[in-house]
């Protein structure tokens, strides 16, 4: 089996069909993972839907969701990338209460969004 098949089949099985166990509690499933370049830096962004985020009817507000991140890219981020052919400058973390295209503006969806250096096999809280 090619590396990026095994990637693939890995990224799948924690897909939709699974529900991800966050320090916050809500459901949360990886909805997709772009691969793209800011500057000379590649970064993957990791997509959860996290339908407990949403403005109108959600219980999950930023400050509550906010360990999750670090935990998404430690649990999530860190092995996706171990088991890939991409060594990425950063990983983005985004949760959004439905999906939407990436690069899409929608001002239904509600988004947070968290970025990381990846370094020495760890994520770097970048805080931007």
């Amino acid at each position: 089996m090619t590396r990026g098949l095994a990637v693939a089949i890995w990224a799948a099985s924690v897909g939709s069909a699974w529900a991800l166990d966050v320090p916050s509690g809500q459901p949360i499933h990886l909805h997709e993972v772009i691969a793209d370049t800011v500057g000379t830096e590649i970064w993957l962004r990791f997509r959860f839907i996290a339908p407990e985020i949403a403005r109108d009817g959600g219980s999950v507000d930023f400050a509550m969701a906010e360990p999750d991140f670090e935990h998404l890219c430690h649990t999530v981020s860190l092995p996706y990338i171990a088991a890939s052919d991409v060594s990425p400058d950063m990983a983005v973390i985004t949760l959004l209460d439905r999906a939407i295209p990436f690069g899409t503006t929608d001002p239904e969806t509600t988004q947070f969004v968290e970025v990381f250096r990846v370094s020495a096999g760890a994520c770097v809280w970048e805080g931007v």
